[in-house]
C-alpha cells in the first residue's frame, strides 16, 4: 500500500526522498509536526559539540577505507577500497557531527543492576555524549577510548573501546570492567549497528550507487549482520561476533532522533544479553532467542566485539563466513518446513558438533544423515508441531548457533485452510444498501475475531487497493491453487454482484475503470447512525465519496484483473467449475480490465506494478486463443512502459520513494521484450533487498517496512516479516533461476520468499498481512489487510524444483527425494502440483489442468516419468505444457500423444495413470 500527493513526489530520475515520505505519515496521523518541525527536532534534541570541523582519523586496510571522528572515535565513512560513492555509514548531515541522542558505529549501550537490586538501570553513550578520553593505541590498535565521559557519574562500569586493524578487515571491541565494590550484573548489551540506509533527501539513481541495507542474522555465536548495497552488486560487508559476543537479539533503536518513514527505516542494535529488555519492554514477546545476562564480580573485566570483513559479492558471503571459520547452516528447501516435507539441514564449521536441541522438544525432528565429502554435515528434519521452532547446534569449542524455523501444515492443508476461512469467517452477505459491498469477502481482525466493515482508512473496509482488495484476491487466486466448488459458486456471486458494476465500472466514460474504495465518508449526507463514533473519521485517509469513486490509482487494475483471468482459466480447463460465464467472456473482462489501467490511470503506469505479472499472463493466453488484435493492443501498451523503464538506470519508484515491489513488472517485461541487462540489473536490485539466512522470518523476506501503517492494526514503520513483497520478487528470482539453474542462489532465495508468505497463514487458515519484526511484539498482525497481493505471488509461483548440487548432490525444492541407482523419485508436496522444473535437463513441465502426484527422473537416459492424479469431478483432462525456459525446443515427447505446440492433452483415468517423455532422438 502506497499513496501519492500532488506537488511532492516527483519522477524517479530526480525524486527527493524526505518531504514525500515524512507527508505520508504525517496526513496519516502517526507523527503531528510538520517536516521543518522534525528536522527542528533533530538539531535541538542532538546539539553538535565543538570540533566538527577536526581532522579525521584516517585508516586503511587492504579492503577498507575508514575515517573516526576523534572527538568521539565513532566512524564517520567507511568504503571499500575500490569504491568511493558507497558508503557504508551515514555520511553528509549526518556522519561528520557528533551529537547527542544520534547513534554512531562505536556507541554502546546498556542496562545493569547490582546483585542487591531487582531494577534495572540503562545507560546509552550516544545519549549524553561527551568528547572521549583518547588512550594510547599501540600495534594494531588505531583508536582507543576511555568512554566514562558519556556515562553519568555512578555508573559502576568502567568502558574502553578499541578500534583494531586486522589484515585486511578491522574490529571493534569494548573492555568492560567492573570498577565497584559489588557484583554487577549486565542484562543488557547493546552494539548500534549504524549502517547508511538513511534514503533522506537522495534521489533513486544516487540512492541505488552510495546506500545500503543491512540484514540480521539472529544466529548468537553463529549470528552475523550483512550489509549490502542497493543496486545488489559489488561486495558485502559482513559484521562478525569475536570474543564470545553473541547476536542475541535484533532491536531497533526507537531513541535515535532521525526521522522514521518510507525513506529511513530506521537504526538497529545487535543485541549480546537481553534479559533485561525481557523483564522489561519485551515481556510479552516470545523471543528468537532465550534471553542472557553475564555477572562481573568486582574488578573483573570481559572483552567483546565484532569483525568486519569482506564478501567479494552478495553470492559469495557463506564462502566469506567459511573463510573467517564461521559455522555456516544451509538449509533446503529453507528454514519454513511444512509437516509432509523431509527437509535438509547442511552444517560446516572447522570443529565437530557436540549435540543439537530443539525448542520445543517435541516441535521438530532430527536426525543425523550422510558426512558429505566436502566437509558439510547433513541432517535431516521433519516437522511435527505447527510453530516457531529453534534449533540449536552446540560445538565442540563451544561456540553456540541457533536457526530458527517455521513448520507449517502440509502446503495442501495450508491452503485450504486459507480457503475455508476466507469463505466461512470472511464472507460477507448482508444489507449493505449504502456502500454496495454485499456479498464479498471483506478485511477482518482477528484479535477480535470479526469482520471490517468500517475503518478510517477508506480502503481497509472499501474492498480496493491491496488494503481492502487483499481477503477476495486472495480467495480468487486460491483457486488457482486448488479450486473449491464452493467457494467458486460464493465468488461468482462475488463477481456478478460486486466486482463488475461496484468496484469495477460497467458503463460510462469510466467503463473498466476501478475505484479506489467503495467504503467513504459522508456523513453529512447519510443516516446519522452511519458511522462508529467510537472510530477517529478526521484524518485524510477516510476518503469523502469523490475520492473513492476515483479511478486514478492504477495499482488498483492488477487486482480485479486477476481475478478475472483465474476464472477464464477455471472456466476453459475444467468441466462446471465456472458457470456464470464463458471462459471468453473472463479472458475479455481481463484484457479490457490491463487496457482501462493505462488509459484511465497512466500517471503511475511509469511504475512497475504489485501483481503486474498478470499482464503477462493474459497476453501469453490472449494468444494462445488467437485474439491477435487483442493481444497485439495489450503488448504495445506494455512495450511502451518497458522502453520508459530500459532509458532509466534503476527504475524502481513507485508512490513511494523507494520500494520493492514495483521490480516483479519491471523484470518481466524486460526480459519478454529483451531488455536483458534490465532484467539482470533488476534481479541484482532485488538481491540487494532479499537475503538468504538461517531463520524463516528472513530468509527470502524482501524488505518492506511502512505497510502497517497503511494495512496493519498495529500501525508503525517497522520491518515487515514477509509482507507481499516476499512472494511477488519470488516471481522474478524464479523465473531467471530457470534461466541459470547452476545459480542455486537464486533458488533458496526465491523459494524462501514463496514459502515465507504462506508460513504466516495460521493454522486455523486466517492471514495476516504480515509478521511483526520488532522484539517487544514478534507475532503476526491482527488485520489480513494486503495479504492477497503476497499470495497472487504464491499461486502463479509454485513449483517443484529438482536440482543437483556439486556438493550437497539431489536436492528438491517442494517435493521429497529418493533415490533409486539411476532414478531420481520426487513425491510432490506443493499445493497445486502443477508445475515442476527439471534443472539437469532445462525441462520446465507445466499443467493448466490435473495434478502431478509424483516424478521419475533417469539422470543416465534423460528419461522422465510424471504419475498423475485421477481426475475428479471438475477435472476430466490434463493439459500439459513441456518447454525449455531459454527458448530452446524442449528435446522431449510424449509417445502416442499428438502435441498442439508445446502442449499435450489428454483424458485422465479414475485411477492414476503414468505418462513417459523421452528424449527426441537427435537429428
Amino acid at each position: 500500500m502506497k499513496y501519492f500527493f500532488p506537488g511532492f513526489c516527483l519522477n524517479p530520475k530526480a525524486t527527493q526522498i524526505r518531504k514525500c515520505s515524512i507527508l505520508f505519515v504525517l496526513m496519516l496521523g502517526i507523527v503531528d509536526m510538520s517536516f521543518g518541525q522534525l528536522n527542528r527536532n533533530v538539531q535541538e534534541s542532538s546539539t553538535s559539540l565543538a570540533k566538527i570541523e577536526e581532522s579525521p582519523i584516517k585508516v586503511r586496510t587492504n579492503n577498507f577505507s575508514l575515517e573516526l571522528l576523534p572527538s568521539s572515535q565513532t566512524l564517520t565513512q567507511l568504503y571499500c577500497q575500490h569504491d568511493t560513492v558507497m558508503n557504508f555509514v551515514p555520511d553528509g548531515n549526518y556522519g561528520g557531527k557528533m551529537h547527542k541522542g544520534l547513534y554512531r558505529l562505536g556507541d554502546i549501550n546498556l542496562g545493569l543492576r547490582l546483585a542487591d537490586s531487582s531494577r534495572w538501570h540503562f545507560y546509552s553513550s550516544a545519549r549524553n555524549r561527551q568528547p572521549v578520553l583518547a588512550l594510547d593505541a599501540k600495534n594494531n590498535v588505531f583508536a582507543a577510548a576511555e568512554l566514562a565521559n558519556c556515562f553519568p557519574e555512578g555508573m559502576p562500569l568502567d568502558v574502553k573501546r578499541y578500534w583494531v586493524r586486522e589484515g585486511s578487515s578491522f574490529s571493534l571491541r569494548f573492555l568492560l570492567r567492573n570498577k565497584s565494590n559489588k557484583p554487577v550484573e549486565i542484562g543488557y548489551l547493546g552494539i548500534p549497528m549504524i549502517f547508511n540506509n538513511v534514503l533522506i533527501g537522495e534521489d533513486l539513481e544516487t540512492a541505488y550507487k552510495k546506500n545500503v541495507f543491512y540484514d540480521p542474522y539472529i544466529g548468537m555465536d553463529g549470528g552475523y549482520l550483512q550489509v549490502t548495497g542497493l543496486n545488489g552488486s559489488g561486495p558485502a560487508l559482513l559484521v562478525l561476533p569475536e570474543a564470545h559476543t553473541p547476536f542475541e537479539a535484533y532491536n531497533p533503536l526507537l531513541d535515535d532522533p532521525t526521522p522514521r518513514g518510507s525513506d529511513f527505516e530506521g537504526f538497529y542494535e545487535w543485541v549480546v544479553c537481553s534479559q533485561a529488555l525481557a523483564e522489561t519492554k519485551w515481556k510479552n514477546a516470545k523471543p528468537w532467542n532465550k534471553a542472557t545476562s553475564f555477572v562481573l564480580q568486582p574488578g573483573q573485566s570481559r572483552l567483546l566485539g565484532v569483525h568486519f570483513v569482506l564478501s567479494p559479492s552478495i553470492r559469495k558471503i557463506e564462502q566469506t563466513l567459511t573463510q573467517y571459520h564461521r559455522p555456516v547452516a544451509v538449509g533446503i528447501p529453507g528454514y519454513v518446513l511444512p509437516k509432509d516435507v523431509d527437509g535438509s539441514l547442511f552444517l560446516k564449521y572447522n570443529h565437530k558438533i557436540s549435540s543439537i536441541e530443539v525448542e520445543p522438544s517435541n516441535a521438530l525432528s532430527v536426525s543425523k544423515g550422510k558426512m558429505l565429502k566436502s566437509g558439510w554435515d547433513k541432517f535431516i528434519l521433519k516437522g511435527n508441531h505447527y510453530g516457531r521452532t529453534s534449533v540449536t547446534v552446540r560445538y565442540s569449542d563451544g561456540t553456540l548457533q541457533t536457526i530458527q524455523y517455521k513448520v507449517i501444515e502440509p502446503e495442501s492443508q495450508t491452503i485450504r485452510n486459507y480457503g475455508h476461512f476466507l469463505n466461512t469467517k470472511q464472507w460477507f452477505d448482508k444489507p449493505d444498501s449504502i456502500f454496495h459491498r454485499s456479498p464479498s469477502f471483506i478485511s477482518y481482525d482477528n484479535e477480535l475475531h470479526k469482520q471490517i466493515t468500517q475503518n478510517n482508512r477508506a480502503w481497509i473496509a472499501g474492498l480496493s487497493d491491496e488494503g481492502g482488495a487483499g481477503s477476495w484476491l486472495g480467495m480468487i487466486m486460491k483457486q488457482l491453487v486448488i479450486p473449491d466448488k464452493n467457494e467458486i459458486n460464493h465468488i461468482q456471486r462475488f463477481v456478478d454482484s460486486t466486482l463488475w458494476g461496484r468496484i469495477q465500472y460497467k458503463s460510462g466514460a469510466l467503463k473498466y475503470g476501478v475505484r479506489k474504495s467503495l467504503f467513504f465518508y459522508a456523513p453529512d449526507s447519510l443516516p446519522k447512525n452511519t458511522y462508529n463514533p467510537d472510530i477517529n473519521f478526521h484524518t485524510w485517509s477516510a476518503w469523502p465519496e469523490k475520492e473513492a469513486a476515483s479511478v486514478g490509482r492504477s495499482y488498483n487494475y492488477p487486482h480485479v484483473a486477476a481475478a478475472y483471468w483465474v476464472m477464464y482459466r477455471l472456466a476453459r480447463y475444467h468441466q462446471g467449475l465456472v458457470t456464470n460465464h464463458q471462459w471468453h467472456w473472463y479472458l475479455e473482462q481481463a484484457f479490457h480490465t490491463s487496457l482501462a489501467m493505462v488509459n484511465l490511470a497512466p500517471y503511475y503506469t511509469q511504475f512497475g506494478q504489485m501483481e503486474g505479472t498478470v499482464f503477462y499472463l493474459i497476453l501469453k493466453d490472449l494468444k494462445r486463443e488467437g485474439l491477435e488484435e487483442e493481444a497485439n493492443q495489450l503488448e504495445m501498451a506494455m512495450k511502451k512502459r518497458a522502453i520508459h523503464w530500459s532509458e532509466l538506470a534503476f527504475p524502481f519508484g513507485s508512490e513511494m520513494p523507494w520500494d520493492s515491489t514495483g521490480q516483479e513488472e519491471v523484470f518481466i517485461w524486460s526480459l519478454y521484450f529483451g531488455y536483458m541487462s534490465r532484467a539482470s540489473t533488476t534481479i541484482n536490485a532485488i538481491l540487494g533487498y532479499m537475503p538468504t539466512i538461517p531463520s524463516w522470518a528472513y530468509n527470502g523476506n524482501a524488505r518492506r517496512y511502512w505497510d502497517f501503517l497503511y494495512a496493519g492494526k498495529l500501525q508503525r514503520i517497522e520491518r515487515m516479516i514477509h509482507h507481499y513483497g516476499s512472494e511477488l520478487n519470488a516471481i522474478p528470482l524464479l523465473t531467471w533461476y530457470r534461466l541459470h539453474p547452476a545459480d542455486l542462489y537464486l533458488l533458496r532465495v526465491g523459494y524462501g520468499g514463496l514459502l515465507g508468505g504462506i508460513a504466516n497463514i495460521e493454522k486455523d487458515g486466517f492471514a495476516p498481512l504480515a509478521f511483526h519484526a520488532f522484539p517487544n511484539t514478534l507475532k503476526a498482525d491482527a488485520y489480513s489487510g494486503d495479504y492477497g497481493s503476497g499470495f497472487f505471488g504464491y499461486a502463479v509461483n509454485s513449483a517443484t524444483y529438482l536440482v543437483h548440487h556439486p556438493e550437497f548432490g539431489w536436492l528438491a525444492f517442494g517435493g521429497n527425494i529418493q533415490q533409486d541407482n539411476n532414478w531420481i523419485n520426487v513425491a510432490i508436496t506443493t499445493a497445486s502440483q502443477s508445475s515442476v522444473f527439471i534443472a539437469p535437463e532445462h525441462l520446465w513441465i507445466t499443467l493448466n489442468a490435473g495434478k502431478i502426484k509424483r516424478i521419475a527422473y533417469n539422470d543416465k537416459t534423460g528419461e522422465i516419468k510424471l504419475m498423475l492424479d485421477p481426475m475428479d469431478t471438475y477435472t476430466k483432462y490434463a493439459i500439459l505444457n513441456i518447454t525449455n525456459p531459454a527458448g530452446a525446443a524442449s528435446g522431449y515427447h510424449i509417445n502416442g500423444i499428438k502435441a498442439l505446440g508445446n502442449m499435450y492433452k489428454f483424458k485422465l483415468d479414475s485411477k492414476s495413470i503414468t505418462i513417459t517423455l523421452k528424449k527426441n532422438a537427435l537429428q
